[in-house]
């Protein structure tokens, strides 16, 4: 019997961020008729041991290496039957009734192709999921500091923090922490493009259903915790790198050479604002966490070069 919600977690070094999302998900999982599959990307804290004698239900995938996100997304979506699959971080908790009301939802809503609920921070604050595209324009709003302003609400236009998603909204990106996908949409657009290693895919996908034709919708149907960057914090700056590499590959796909040269440009030019300044404040104060920062930032500086991204992302 085919299963209506297929549950993907794809996990990389996160064992008990990983068993405590399990917990979760079985714990609300209720009379829905879904699977879990669980890819592992190389572990080597002990996860699969974990998986193995805690949850013997789950679907396991063990990759002998980190693959990426998207390319293990796509190897259990390939695995999966449901009707709808539902892309969840590691690092989540998901809070009863948020899994029923969002495929009830779904079931009404036969247009939406993408669908994301609200998501916490671990503090229980609102985090700012589901967003504009990382467009230039959008991009030069964010490198500036433009957003920051009060007024006018145009420069709110990508990450969109006066919104406290409280309502329903059409957005042009679904987070991928927390990303509902009908397999009805991902057979007319594809699988996620595996050239994107660990950023950019979802937003890439994101772009794809849209230009398809497909809503994608923020739904405040229930909650779940977002911890954040449990896997990205281990890469220290190669995270910006792969992030600013992403968001080139982004523009260079969408947009052409032109478009990608300039993203490139835009980022190299806030990642030496931000070297800049903390090496001063780092001069003015002395402290570490300064030192640390304009560290940082120097190294993502110096090896910008990598970062411009026709072909695939960045790999760890």
């Amino acid at each position: 019997m085919s299963a209506v919600l297929s549950i993907i977690i794809v996990n990389w070094n996160t064992r008990e961020l990983l068993q405590d999302c399990l917990t979760s998900v079985y714990t609300t999982v209720g009379a829905i008729n879904a699977e879990v599959i669980v890819v592992d990307n190389g572990s080597t804290d002990g996860s699969i041991e974990m998986l193995l004698s805690r949850f013997p239900d789950v679907l396991l995938v063990r990759n002998k290496r980190n693959r990426g996100f998207a390319a293990a997304n796509n190897q259990a979506i390939k695995l999966s039957n449901g009707k709808y699959h539902l892309l969840l971080n590691s690092d989540t908790i998901v809070h009863e009734g948020v899994l029923e009301q969002s495929l009830r939802y779904m079931e009404h809503h036969p247009s939406v192709g993408v669908m994301g609920c609200r998501v916490l921070n671990t503090d229980g604050t609102v985090q700012l999921s589901c967003s504009g595209f990382p467009s230039l324009l959008n991009l030069a709003i964010l490198m500036t500091g433009l957003w920051k302003l009060g007024w006018p609400v145009f420069f709110d236009r990508y990450q969109m923090r006066r919104w406290d998603r409280s309502d329903e909204r059409d957005v042009e990106v679904v987070s991928g922490c927390y990303m509902l996908v009908r397999a009805q949409a991902v057979n007319e657009v594809g699988l996620l493009d595996e050239d994107f290693f660990f950023f950019g895919e979802e937003t890439d996908w994101c772009r794809r259903f849209q230009n398809a034709g497909w809503g994608l919708r923020f739904v405040p149907v229930g909650d779940i915790t977002h911890h954040g960057g449990a896997s990205a914090k281990k890469l220290n700056y190669k995270r910006d790198l792969m992030l600013t590499s992403a968001t080139v590959r982004l523009h260079f796909k969408h947009g052409g050479r032109a478009a990608g040269a300039v993203a490139w440009l835009l980022l190299l030019g806030f990642n030496t604002s931000r070297a800049l300044f903390w090496t001063i404040v780092a001069l003015l104060t002395g402290n570490c966490i300064s030192k640390e920062r304009r560290n940082h930032f120097w190294q993502v500086v110096r090896h910008h070069g990598q970062a411009w991204s026709t072909g695939r992302t960045l790999q760890l």
